[in-house]
Parts: structure tokens; C-alpha cells; sequence
């Protein structure tokens, strides 16, 4: 059984609350907009807090949505007890579907980034009833699917090797002076090489995440976690629910073709891109972001 901590969080008041999960987790939950419009569910990517959505981009869908965003397991406020406790990262997605469940939502607008968008791929699978929309950017089509002749597997590049050199270090032990320059580092590679970087915009955001969380501890337990029974790819053919996937042409992870490749996969998907989006939400990038969700979401015109 799932639930809110807080019995006024069932009645879907903004603010914060807990929601207790499967296995003993409890994960933070943050509400922000009127309740009274549509949800819209924030499932953010892999060993990242919800605080990693950017304030100013929350502040924006919830003009027209009732934004919710929430730690996955063992990040930021919600529980962490990996070694503990393992779970597969198919879980992840289940623990969103219990954040609804706890706040009473019946269906809401869902939206992926990274881990996050594979989190949604497998909602669109086993939870279509729930989802008013999904929205996955900065993720790649799960294994499984149908092979595509338009895009090989052999068209579709790897991550930065850069960026792998930086995750053979993920959850090292280090002083917070020094996380705080691996992460900001770890933020230069993946915002990309067109937008300018602003290493203090981020250096602030790791200081919040760190004052949020009560730790500079790096948190790796989604690295370790089982990452079998994802593949299902050929299912998302049967998809009927409205989705979108953003491009971000700049994306050291999942570069171009990866989003065409997984727009493809889905027929009800259609694809738009955000010029200059890496894998990173500088501020530059939010308003043309929210303007893309809210389209798709039928709040904008």
C-alpha cells in the first residue's frame, strides 16, 4: 500500500510530503501549482534528485499544470538504503505511479529526462490508463524494439567518452570542495558545446541539492541497480497515448539520431527539438523547454 505521509497531501495542497513506496523506501514529494489544473509528474534521471528540475521551469508548467516532482530512492530527501534493500530500476517506475496513487491523481501529464524518459517508456507500457501525455527527452529507445531500417543500431553513438571517464568515479568518497568540482565538471560535459556554460549557475544548484539532501555523499545506487526486464521495446508500437519527444541536438549521452530513433518507435509520437539542449537545464533552455511540454499538453496554443 502506498500513501502520503501527510493525510492533507491526498487532497492535493501544494507544498511538500512523503510518500511511502514498496520495500520500506519513503521517497519527498513537492506539489507546486493549483491543484485544480492538470498534474503533470516530473520523473527526473538516474541518481538525481527531483531538485535537479530547475525552479524557474517548475515555476513555468505550473501556470498551467499542478506540477509534482519527487526524489527517486536514494536521492535527496527520500530514503536511501540500496545495500540494504536493492531493487531493479524497473521499480523506479512503479514508485511513480505510487506517487499518484498517494496523491489521489488519477491521471496526470508525464514527463522524462534521461533515466527518467526510460522510466516513461515503461509507464506508456504497463500504466497508459494513467497518462493524459508523456513527454521523454534525453533518452533512448529501451532495448527490444524492432529493428528500424531507416536508423541501425550502428547509426546510434555512445556516450561522450569524457563522460564515462567522469561515471568511472561516481560514488567515490570525496570532500565536499572536491564533489562540488567534480560535479560542476560533470555539468560542463553534459551541458554541451553550444550554449555558454555557467559553472557558478550550477556550482548554486549543487549547493541546493546538497542543503536538500543533507549530504555531498554522490549518490550511485541506480548505477548498481538490476537493469533487467526493460526489454520491451517492440511494445511501444502499441502505444496510443499522445507523446513527445524533444531533440536535444547537443546531448553528449543520447545524441542525434538516438530521439529520432525512439519518435520512431512510438506511433503516436511526435518530435521537436530544442536548440542547443545538451543533457543539462542551463536557464537558457528553460523557457523554450516549457513552451514545447505546455504545447504538447494542450495548455498553449
Amino acid at each position: 500500500m502506498t500513501r502520503a505521509t501527510d493525510p492533507q497531501a491526498g487532497g492535493l495542497r501544494r507544498g511538500e510530503t512523503f510518500v511511502d513506496v514498496a520495500d520500506g523506501y519513503r521517497l519527498w514529494v513537492e506539489m507546486t501549482g493549483d491543484p485544480e489544473r492538470p498534474a503533470l509528474l516530473l520523473v527526473m534521471g538516474a541518481n538525481a534528485s527531483g531538485q535537479c528540475w530547475p525552479d524557474e521551469l517548475v515555476e513555468l508548467l505550473s501556470r498551467d499544470h499542478f506540477v509534482v516532482r519527487y526524489d527517486h530512492r536514494d536521492t535527496g530527501r527520500s530514503t536511501h538504503a540500496f545495500h540494504e534493500r536493492p531493487y531493479p530500476i524497473r521499480a523506479l517506475a512503479d514508485d511513480a505511479i505510487a506517487v499518484l496513487d498517494a496523491l489521489r491523481i488519477a491521471r496526470a501529464h508525464v514527463v522524462g529526462m534521461s533515466l527518467g524518459g526510460t522510466l516513461v517508456q515503461l509507464l506508456l507500457l504497463d500504466h497508459a490508463d494513467r497518462l493524459l501525455s508523456a513527454t521523454i527527452f534525453g533518452s533512448a529507445l529501451i532495448a527490444g524494439a524492432a529493428p528500424d531500417p531507416g536508423i541501425s543500431d550502428d547509426d546510434l553513438p555512445g556516450p561522450d567518452p569524457r563522460l564515462l571517464a567522469l561515471w568511472a568515479e561516481l560514488g567515490q568518497e570525496r570532500d565536499p570542495e572536491a564533489e562540488l568540482r567534480w560535479r560542476v565538471e560533470h555539468w560542463r560535459v553534459l551541458n554541451g558545446a553550444i550554449l555558454p556554460f555557467d559553472a557558478e549557475e550550477f556550482a548554486d544548484l549543487e549547493r541546493r541539492i546538497a542543503t536538500h539532501s543533507g549530504t555531498w555523499h554522490s549518490p550511485a545506487a541506480h548505477a548498481l541497480a538490476d537493469q533487467s526486464g526493460m526489454e520491451r521495446g517492440a511494445e511501444l508500437a502499441n502505444v496510443s497515448v499522445p507523446t513527445l519527444v524533444i531533440d536535444a541536438p547537443e546531448d553528449p549521452i543520447t545524441p542525434p539520431p538516438h530521439a529520432d530513433r525512439l519518435a520512431r518507435a512510438i506511433p503516436t509520437a511526435t518530435r521537436v527539438t530544442v536548440p542547443g539542449l545538451g543533457h543539462a537545464l542551463p536557464l537558457a533552455v528553460v523557457p523554450p523547454l516549457a513552451t514545447a511540454i505546455t504545447t504538447h499538453t494542450g495548455q498553449r496554443p
